[in-house]
């Protein structure tokens, strides 16, 4: 308390705080004699895009995340440049640029085509200002979308910012950044590490510490609250744990992620289990306390994360990510989703509904249920319902079906789920491996395989059992109808209890009933028509 009173009076405070002039750090050269980066992990685009920059006489530097993981020998999967220049100066410089973003306006470089193209995404340093100085608006992104449009710093009535366009100096953009780790900057031509909070301390002590007052960045950006997390995932099986003060504010701050758009909240959540740290990832929301309350569906994933097929399809994603191959959030979202539509599926099958109608159903429930609008009737659902709905299709594998599945778009994640299943005792292990087999054989290896499955297919219904018919019982005895006292044909108990037209009567052995045969009309003996001559 009384540091802090000292510090009123000096006109200092925390970055991050309200009121006087923020501590911004004393800047640090490390030359590579002692960071000791290796110049062959830098991602040659990335330093051509700083090299273009410094040749066009602005100062440029490799940032964030991928300085951190240079330090530590790890080769980064993304490297993102800061710089002095503007976004409209970024883009004046490279044939393939675009300025994106509205809450910070920043340019992505594109290199290359198609699959093989890469994206280095460059920002202009911010300037660092107090948010009690900063404009305010009473709503929200939408609510308050025309009041935002002519602001360049703004937030809302919380503190979150919704506006940071003011550009400044280093000193200050290296404030404004999370964690010290992820605050340092490195010049790939020069070979020199800037650092102004500690960070190249913090990764030798293997500490994320938030520069500032963390509640009050939690509070400028609610996303850092799941940054922490991610961080700590990626980084704890190095060792890594987020310090007490960084991690203290974190469970109370969760509410303010209510305030967070949708559809940011749902790329957050996907960066979390899709990142190759998932398993990790889950480790770390249940160790803060953090396992319900950020997202809803991340909830859900939470929850079941140590189902079998749930935890499966999770160490399945980790495992395509660290092999370098593609993962799609359709495919792990249905995973986590498929516990609701088998059970949905069920209940109509129990209700005699027809079975595709019926898993038709479920999965709409399950949509509304659980995904809502966001991204849930765009091409994220229609993979996932794609998935899904091949399911039963798999276990037909004769006439015409198997040669239509293996053609369609979304096959191969249709038998990658299906894959999981059998991996987990869901389905059987012989029909993944006949499909696995039938999807790369030659015309007439799957002609084998198909009389294969006719062959299994005659088998089971051989194997079950023969359904005999029970030979139908006597009907009672009609109370209406007496025997006659000598024993022949029981008669009509009452006057309007006699036998209509066809009925049959019991015989006096306990018999059936034999029917009284009608005598058929010859073609064309209509009513009125003349009789047939006799012996004709």
């Amino acid at each position: 308390m009384i540091k802090k009173f000292i510090d009123k009076l000096l006109g200092k405070s925390t970055p991050g705080a309200s009121g006087g002039k923020p501590h911004f750090g004393k800047r640090e050269e490390v030359p590579v004699s002692v960071h000791g980066i290796n110049p062959e992990l830098v991602d040659r685009r990335a330093a051509e895009v700083v090299q273009t920059l410094k040749d066009a006489g602005f100062e440029a530097y490799i940032v964030g995340g991928a300085v951190r993981d240079l330090l530590l020998g790890l080769r980064p999967k993304d490297f993102d440049v800061a710089t002095n220049a503007t976004p409209e100066q970024v883009k004046g410089l490279f044939r393939r640029a675009f300025i994106i973003g509205k809450r910070f306006r920043i340019v992505h470089v594109v290199h290359g085509r198609g699959r093989e193209h890469e994206v280095i995404e460059v920002s202009t340093f911010r300037a660092y200002l107090d948010n009690a100085a900063a404009g305010q608006v009473a709503g929200n992104e939408k609510t308050s979308k025309a009041q935002l449009s002519s602001m360049q710093h703004a937030v809302d009535a919380s503190g979150r910012v919704l506006r940071d366009n003011v550009w400044g100096p280093q000193d200050e953009d290296a404030t404004r950044r999370d964690f010290t780790v992820n605050a340092m900057y490195y010049d790939p031509v020069s070979q020199v590490v800037v650092d102004y909070h500690k960070g190249l301390q913090d990764a030798k002590k293997k500490t994320l510490r938030m520069i500032g007052d963390p509640a009050t960045r939690y509070r400028e950006d609610p996303v850092r609250i799941i940054r922490a997390v991610r961080f700590a995932a990626k980084l704890s099986p190095l060792g890594f744990s987020i310090d007490a003060k960084s991690a203290a504010p974190l469970v109370q701050s969760q509410a303010l992620l209510a305030e967070v758009p949708q559809s940011r909240m749902f790329d957050e959540m996907l960066k979390l289990l899709q990142t190759g740290h998932a398993i990790a990832t889950i480790e770390q929301l249940r160790k803060l306390g953090m396992a319900k309350g950020i997202y809803p569906l991340l909830d859900v994933a939470v929850e079941r994360a140590d189902t079998p097929f749930v935890k499966a399809a999770l160490v399945d994603t980790d495992r395509r990510v660290n092999e370098g191959k593609p993962v799609a959030p359709s495919f792990l979202l249905a995973c986590v989703l498929w516990e609701d539509v088998r059970n949905g599926w069920q209940e109509r099958l129990n209700q005699r509904q027809h079975p595709l109608p019926a898993l038709q159903e479920a999965i709409d429930e399950v949509f509304d249920r659980r995904i809502g609008d966001v991204s849930g009737r765009g091409k994220l659902a229609a993979d996932m319902r794609e998935i899904w709905v091949m399911q039963p299709r798999f276990e037909k594998r004769v006439g015409n079906t198997p040669f239509g599945m293996v053609m369609q778009p979304r096959f191969r994640a249709g038998f990658d789920f299906m894959r999981l299943r059998a991996d987990v005792g869901e389905v059987e292990e012989a029909l993944a491996e006949w499909w696995q087999d039938f999807q790369a054989a030659d015309d007439e290896r799957r002609d084998d395989l198909m009389d294969q499955a006719k062959e299994e297919q005659k088998a089971r219904q051989k194997a079950q059992p023969v359904v005999k018919r029970v030979p139908r019982a006597a009907p009672a005895a009609d109370p209406r109808r007496v025997p006659r006292a000598d024993g022949s044909a029981p008669v009509a108990a009452g006057p309007d209890a006699g036998p209509a037209d066809g009925d049959t009567e019991f015989p006096s052995d306990g018999a059936a009933p034999k029917k009284r045969r009608r005598r058929r009309r010859k073609p064309g003996g209509g009513e009125g028509a003349a009789p047939a001559a006799v012996g004709e």
